[in-house]
């Protein structure tokens, strides 16, 4: 009986920390007034996802001019889609209904902004994160090693790496010294070497919107956060806005071996992306998402809270160029992709025993946020016990054909 009111007030004490992060203040960009914001909201009862935009405080349907993210991104012009749509509300009670243990029937509530574009993520992208995965691999997934490892590889290494340029000469010869010295890892390869590591992260309609849970598998004891730029292209790679974005990652499954990439990124609710997608315009353009900062936080109902942020100006390729080695005359994407710019930084903050390193608790409340696209944030539980995915690309097209909008007869 007292491990379940324990267990009551830790859960009441979560939602509370979601709950006071759901607000327009915290949520929207700082310059929201002047932001194309977009995102996509499920209409009750059980009528399904409409595409929105946000406009001085209040949520516009605009589902009859673009049914889809895909349709909007598509588009010669996304900005012409923006104005109009029936009101559906402010914006204030519709983010207070997305938290997902409190949701009202009646009410919409924000979904990822994203919908048939297939979810790619880049990886070790930054020198810190980099450093982090050839840990992972010479630990072979034991987080009890890391520390000491840790200190012996920035010792082999013996280089800046934020100061290389991938594929450029210093990169070549440090990888024949390292070659030399037997310490050439698999993740340098695509950290400091000419390709970059592109990777299938989530299907389309799986990734979640903020407020919802994300999911970690059950087995996994070394996890973390990776707080990310989601970056949105349509079939001709022009990038046309970006967002933030969750990819969870399990340490532990990815460190015992690279082919387990997929068991240790795509899971149920693996992948969180929000709160909404911030379209380029006059105010907001490709070098404001290169320069952006990005941080994270995490509370936990154990006390445990940790901090940090990081900018994109230290990523080691530029975002275009990931997005040129994902889709192109290679690699076409006809509904256009999200690309996620891999994590800036890997948690490696001591959450209990000294050298454990930072590892996930269930009901941990991860915010993600930045000035100019917001916060989002999601709860932890396992990825069994997360909201089901049960809305796939058949039930969409279904949605939009019984609301007249695959023919344009909508309203």
């Amino acid at each position: 009986m007292e491990i379940h009111r324990r267990q009551l007030v830790d859960r009441r004490s979560e939602l509370r920390v979601l709950d006071a992060k759901l607000k327009p203040e915290i949520s929207l960009p700082e310059d929201s007034e002047r932001s194309t914001l977009i995102g996509r909201v499920w209409l009750p009862p059980e009528v399904g996802p409409s595409v929105v935009s946000i406009r001085d405080g209040v949520i516009y349907d605009i589902s009859a001019s673009a049914p889809t993210i895909t349709d909007l991104i598509n588009s010669d012009d996304p900005l012409e889609h923006v104005s109009g749509g029936k009101s559906l509300g402010e914006i204030e009670v519709i983010l207070a209904n997305s938290a997902f243990d409190l949701r009202e029937s009646g009410t919409p509530w924000l979904l990822a902004p994203v919908d048939l574009q297939p979810v790619k993520a880049s990886g070790v992208t930054f020198a810190a994160s980099l450093l982090e995965r050839v840990i992972e691999e010479q630990a072979g997934g034991d987080k009890a090693k890391a520390d000491t490892i840790r200190e012996e590889v920035v010792e082999i290494i013996g280089a800046d790496l934020g100061e290389i340029q991938p594929g450029s000469e210093m990169a070549l010869q440090l990888k024949e010294r390292l070659i030399e010295r037997g310490a050439w890892s698999q993740y340098l390869e695509v950290g400091i070497g000419p390709d970059a590591e592109v990777f299938t992260k989530a299907a389309p309609l799986s990734s979640v919107g903020t407020g919802s849970e994300v999911g970690v598998l059950e087995e996994s004891e070394w996890n973390n956060p990776e707080p990310e730029l989601a970056i949105f292209a349509n079939a001709r790679g022009e990038i046309v806005g970006v967002s933030l974005a969750n990819d969870v990652n399990l340490r532990d499954i990815e460190g015992r071996s690279a082919l387990l990439l997929g068991k240790a990124k795509d899971n149920n609710a693996a992948c969180a992306i929000g709160p909404f997608l911030r379209l380029f315009d006059d105010s907001f353009n490709i070098d404001h998402a290169r320069q952006a900062v990005i941080g994270l936080e995490v509370v936990g109902s154990d006390g445990f809270e940790l901090r940090g942020e990081s900018s994109l100006e230290l990523i080691s390729r530029d975002i275009a160029d990931l997005m040129g080695q994902t889709i192109g005359g290679h690699h076409h994407y006809p509904d256009g992709v999200v690309l996620l710019s891999g994590t800036m930084f890997a948690p490696t903050q001591d959450r209990g025993a000294p050298g454990q390193g930072f590892t996930h608790h269930i009901g941990d409340i991860v915010s993600i946020s930045s000035p100019l696209l917001g916060t989002l944030v999601n709860r932890v539980n396992l990825a069994h016990e997360v909201e089901p995915w049960a809305f796939g690309i058949r039930s969409l097209m279904t949605s939009l054909h019984h609301r007249g909008l695959l023919d344009g007869s909508g309203s």
